[in-house]
């Protein structure tokens, strides 16, 4: 059978970077749902499409193929319509894109069937914001990933440093806060805590002790 864990939490709080090194020590595949969500929200982006429009939006899911592919670096590549925008889905323009796009119900009916084949056909860590409440709700793992908005901030400054795209703590603070507000509030599967979920919170932890926490979890829920 099978092993899926669902890791979710606010923007920021370290899920992707947690769940991938997770999977490469367990063996498992790594589903990064916001990309997949961003890949919607460069559409959108790209096309001059109004992302808060939901149906124009909708209108244009069915010309869409949105692939993932694992290079030789093992890392998840994102593809639309055959190209590769893993690198575009991540400009800073893009989190509100996806974050409005996400809210739409057309667009994460039209993404659920993908996530949930995952699942079906592998042992994977998927993270998102819905994860554990929605898209794999059997999960045998389920992890709410948190951290306090000033800490989630900071390591997301750490990121853009490094992707040559730096922008103001204030800046990035506002915009971590905004999409928290718009995704614990939005009607389509708001981000929540699911009730059997293990709460964990990495404000004073450094990367490894996040990691030692998680795998701790993991194999306490899984006997492995």
């Amino acid at each position: 059978m099978n092993i899926s864990i669902a890791i979710d939490g606010p923007s920021g709080a370290g899920k992707s970077t947690l769940a991938r090194s997770m999977a490469q020590k367990l063996g498992y595949l790594y589903v990064d749902t916001g990309a997949i969500y961003r890949t919607i929200g460069y559409h959108a982006f790209a096309s001059h499409i109004d992302p808060r429009d939901e149906a124009a939006v909708a209108a244009s899911l069915p010309a869409l193929q949105v692939e993932l592919a694992y290079g030789e670096d093992g890392l998840q590549h994102m593809l639309l319509n055959g190209r590769d925008v893993t690198k575009e889905i991540r400009l800073p323009e893009i989190s509100m894109y996806a974050s409005a796009v996400s809210a739409h119900p057309s667009v994460r009916a039209y993404l659920l069937e993908m996530q949930r084949e995952l699942a079906r056909t592998h042992n994977v860590i998927m993270d998102g914001r819905d994860i554990g409440t929605v898209v794999l709700p059997d999960a045998e793992v389920k992890v709410f990933l948190t951290a306090s908005p000033e800490a989630r901030a900071r390591r997301r400054m750490l990121e853009l440093e490094q992707r040559g795209t730096p922008e103001p703590f204030e800046k990035v603070l506002r915009e971590i806060r905004e999409r928290d507000w718009n995704d614990s509030h939005r009607a389509a599967a708001p981000l929540r805590q699911a009730e059997d979920a293990v709460l964990l919170d990495t404000t004073e932890l450094d990367f490894q002790e996040s990691e030692a926490a998680l795998l701790e979890i993991v194999r306490r829920r899984t006997g492995r």
